[in-house]
């Protein structure tokens, strides 16, 4: 299936491994340019080489924190310059540190406020313009099926990520009449460097892998390709009408009806 993707130009956040890389790659398969972003400049930068060898589309690797507000403006300011405009944007970046609830100060909290929503705040608000004057565009994020049925260790993420989710569904009912969609991704078990923290958080335990794979009806762990197919799509023209939506990619992980 032809999605559309000829031509547009995508911002993709932690694009330098995991759900981030895999994105960005099937992007660029479609016919994107893609800007990508990630804090460690070395690691952004191997990715863009490989991203470009794989798919020959133009790659645009820009380093930046997301937890800035100045870094959040100069990506979308330096890909509009470079690559002419935005029509995609996708949120993506790691998570907060595990724990329990009552063992994060103040300052835990504030820092992963930054990290997870007004990251996705600031990069929406810098995107928007250039996505009107282009007549319409997509927004994309990506959190974690614990926003949806929280896990105990995940306050953090939890919290965060739910607020994305409220944000993101009154931005849809704002920014739909301007063509721009807006949707929430919310993986479950997906095999990434995250996953692995997940794992060692089982201590001793040698089957922790096990027993979490025997938690999914699918009986495996998703990949980044599950998340980055879907997203290739809801991002395209033809899922333009799918809009104000959170998605779980889980393998059935989920059981409410919600």
């Amino acid at each position: 299936m032809n999605l559309g993707l000829q031509d547009k130009v995508a911002i993709v956040g932690g694009a330098s491994l995991g759900i981030g890389y895999g994105i960005a790659k099937a992007l660029a398969q479609e016919g994107a340019s893609v800007a990508i972003t990630a804090r460690r400049e070395g690691d952004l930068h191997k990715a863009a080489e490989r991203l470009r060898a794989d798919t020959a589309a133009t790659i645009l690797p820009i380093q930046a924190d997301c937890r800035r507000a100045d870094d959040c403006t100069r990506v979308v300011d330096t890909t509009c310059r470079e690559l002419g405009g935005i029509d995609i944007l996708v949120n993506n970046d790691g998570a907060p540190p595990l724990g329990p609830v009552l063992s994060f100060d103040d300052a835990a909290w504030s820092k992963a406020i930054e990290q997870n929503l007004m990251y996705v705040v600031r990069m929406a608000r810098a995107c928007i313009p250039s996505m009107q004057s282009r007549g319409g565009g997509s927004i994309l994020n990506i959190t974690a099926i614990s926003a949806i049925q929280p896990i105990p260790g995940f306050a953090l993420s939890v919290a965060s990520w739910s607020a994305v989710i409220g944000y993101a569904k009154t931005l849809s009912l704002e920014v739909a009449s301007s063509g721009i969609n807006v949707n929430t991704i919310c993986p479950g078990y997906i095999d990434t460097s995250r996953l692995q923290k997940v794992f060692a958080a089982g201590g001793e335990d040698p089957d922790v892998k096990a027993k979490l794979t025997d938690e999914i009806p699918m009986k495996r762990i998703g990949t980044t390709e599950d998340i980055a197919s879907l997203v290739a799509l809801l991002v395209s023209p033809r899922g333009r009408y799918i809009t104000g939506t959170a998605i779980q990619v889980d393998g059935g992980l989920l059981r409410s009806v919600r």
